[in-house]
């Protein structure tokens, strides 16, 4: 079984934070579970460009105000609390927080390894190449 509080996580290697969002590594691929689960915020007032070529992602809004823009077609889908939203084509987006922070909680397969951030494209490295720069 595994048991992990967010407190102890805090100010760890699973406590990654950007400019734009900060996200809590509670599940990662090392606990050998199929996916990674994470508790992210996306800082109010914000963009950020996502294009997970590497994963799928699913998203559950537990509190505050943003949207989803997905590039290719220009479509805008409001976020709040109660929200699912899944990336399940791997789509090339904004996120945005507008009113206030974005709490989300996210779930990645295939899951993250731990200190992955963005590239310039929006892009996560595949867990081999992760693996890899590791080493």
């Amino acid at each position: 079984m595994i048991v992990c509080r967010l407190q102890d996580i805090l100010n760890t290697s699973r406590d990654v934070q950007t400019e734009t969002w900060a996200s809590r590594r509670l599940l990662l691929e090392e606990d050998g579970m199929g996916f990674s689960m994470h508790e992210t915020t996306i800082f109010a007032g914000t963009q950020t460009h996502i294009w997970y070529k590497n994963h799928l992602e699913a998203v559950y809004c537990v509190a505050g105000e943003g949207e989803v823009e997905l590039i290719e077609t220009g479509e805008v889908f409001k976020i709040v609390p109660g929200t699912l939203y899944a990336l399940n084509k791997h789509d090339n987006h904004y996120l945005r927080a507008t009113t206030a922070d974005l709490k989300l909680v996210c779930t990645f397969n295939p899951p993250l390894v731990g200190t992955e951030v963005h590239d310039e494209e929006g892009v996560y490295a595949t867990p081999e190449q992760m693996r890899a720069a590791q080493v």
